[in-house]
């Protein structure tokens, strides 16, 4: 009788359970969002200044698009829980929700 060889594994197992399905469908819709080149220019504009806010009037220019385009975007991310916003008069100041970027930096690593 010929006995077989063990099998062995190419690789060390995964890690199971990381995510649930509702976890993964919520950090899938917020990547979504981040999966548009434009609103990942104005994270970044806002992240850079000294008070880590912006007028929603000052990202129209740099960006290079109209003030509706900038309003649409701004919207979705604050609608995402990714910005804050405060009204100051007539005017909407946006900051990052830095608690929400860190739990899409702790699900990828």
């Amino acid at each position: 009788m010929k006995l077989s060889k063990p099998v062995l594994s190419c690789c060390s197992p995964l890690l199971t359970g990381r995510l649930t399905p509702d976890e993964a469908m919520h950090l899938a819709s917020i990547f979504r969002i981040l999966g548009e080149p434009i609103r990942l220019q104005m994270l970044s504009l806002i992240a850079a200044q000294p008070s880590k806010e912006v007028c929603a009037c000052e990202l129209a220019s740099p960006l290079g698009i109209s003030q509706p385009t900038v309003s649409h975007h701004l919207k979705v991310m604050y609608e995402a829980g990714l910005l804050e916003k405060e009204r100051r008069g007539n005017l909407i100041y946006y900051r990052i929700l830095p608690e929400k970027l860190t739990v899409l930096r702790e699900a990828l690593s």
